[in-house]
């Protein structure tokens, strides 16, 4: 009973939110861009506000506020009240001010849309009518496809809201991702693309990983236009999964009007979110990649053909904790995460997490299961007192794996923490 009115109340605050969201976007009129897609869409949500606050008053999704309850907080600027009823009644409090007072607000919103079950984005496109929507890459097997009767429904799903684009609405969509692509052939909007070769309107060439004999540092890369091209480097973070939020950012902000030039400006001290394979001081000679914000086949993929390219003196580590949401592909898929380990070099294998048996089936090679962190830790610090290499450790896992926790207790610094 207890279960179905918290079901009841959570419908009621939902649809009062979406209501009050309704009726401030009619009276402020902001010019909405929405990210979807089922790899990079927080990444390229914080490389868009990059680069649309440079030049314009903007607001984004707060963390993965990407839910039918998520987005009408982003668009009301109220935090999540959690389980507290009174929190709940005061932000519809605070919804009622907006309305009915004359508050500032943003000239764009950048919100994230994302999926845990059918009719979530579906839901939202019932009623937000987007002026850009940014579609990164749709994976063939996306997290939360348990919920769904197939992956295709999972990219219906996503990709739904791209059919709630305004008429003279623009669609940027990644070049290199096919599914991405046919989305654009379906609709009949304008649009522009990313992607890593000329095919693309806007795309990025040259790219190098940048490392001292001890350790990588970043990577550079050119981001291209037409006859313009501009110079970019990240430091402190490596990977293609930095790259396409970059270009999609620069294709979105290219497709307002801005200059390549004066975006490419902002890259400059453009800081990587946490836990997106963000290079790491680690104790004990050890370099730490930090990429325990989430996990994905995908994203998994893309971690350990980075590793493979890091040619910085030392053995190669990975920890690895479960892929979430899979449903009955999880077993197949890790398995096959651990076939890529071995391709990409790696010395040593850690896993964590109920998939460790298939990690270790599918690397074939030195490898270790903890039942916990606190034992994986220690573990990691007695190898790394005994080596006389130094030591590039991947720590990967979805999120609700908490991984970022052995990065904290690997670092010399507090900066993830």
């Amino acid at each position: 009973m207890k279960k179905i009115l918290k079901h009841i109340a959570r419908n009621i605050i939902s649809r009062i939110l979406i209501l009050e969201s309704r009726i401030v976007l009619r009276k402020y009129r902001p010019q909405i861009i929405v990210v979807t897609g089922t790899v990079g869409k927080t990444s390229t949500k914080d490389a868009l506000y990059a680069v649309f606050s440079s030049f314009t008053s903007v607001r984004r999704s707060d963390k993965s506020f990407n839910s039918e309850i998520g987005v009408p907080l982003t668009i009301l600027n109220l935090p999540n009240a959690w389980g507290s009823l009174f929190g709940w009644v005061k932000n519809i409090l605070r919804g009622l001010v907006l309305i009915f007072s004359h508050q500032p607000y943003p000239r764009w919103l950048i919100i994230e849309v994302g999926t845990d079950k059918p009719g979530d984005v579906s839901g939202i496109a019932n009623w937000l009518v987007p002026d850009v929507v940014v579609a990164t890459r749709f994976a063939e097997i996306p997290v939360h496809v348990e919920n769904f009767k197939n992956p295709e429904d999972v990219i219906k799903e996503e990709q739904s809201i791209a059919f709630s684009l305004k008429k003279d609405g623009m669609l940027v969509v990644n070049n290199d991702d096919p599914l991405s692509v046919k989305l654009r052939d379906n609709l009949e909007v304008n649009g522009v693309s990313f992607g890593m070769s000329e095919k693309a309107g806007i795309y990025a060439t040259h790219i190098e990983l940048l490392e001292n004999t001890d350790r990588p540092i970043g990577m550079r890369f050119r981001v291209n236009y037409k006859d313009a091209s501009v110079p970019i480097t990240i430091n402190g973070a490596l990977g293609v999964q930095h790259i396409y939020p970059v270009i999609a950012a620069i294709a979105t902000g290219i497709s307002q009007g801005v200059n390549l030039v004066k975006i490419g400006r902002v890259f400059d001290s453009y800081e990587t979110p946490r836990g997106r394979m963000r290079i790491i001081e680690g104790k004990n000679n050890t370099t730490l990649i930090d990429d325990t914000y989430n996990s994905s086949p995908v994203a998994a993929e893309q971690a350990l053909v980075t590793l493979k390219q890091i040619h910085a003196k030392g053995r190669k580590i990975v920890v690895l904790g479960d892929m979430k949401e899979l449903g009955r592909f999880s077993n197949g898929y890790h398995l096959n995460a651990g076939k890529q380990m071995k391709n990409a070099g790696v010395d040593r294998l850690f896993t964590i997490g109920e998939m460790g048996t298939h990690l270790a089936n599918g690397f074939q090679g030195l490898a270790e299961h903890f039942s916990n962190k606190e034992k994986l830790i220690s573990r990691i610090l007695e190898i790394s007192v005994e080596s006389e290499a130094d030591i590039n450790l991947l720590v990967k896992g979805s999120r609700v794996m908490r991984l970022e926790v052995v990065v904290n207790a690997l670092a010399i610094s507090e900066e993830n923490q």
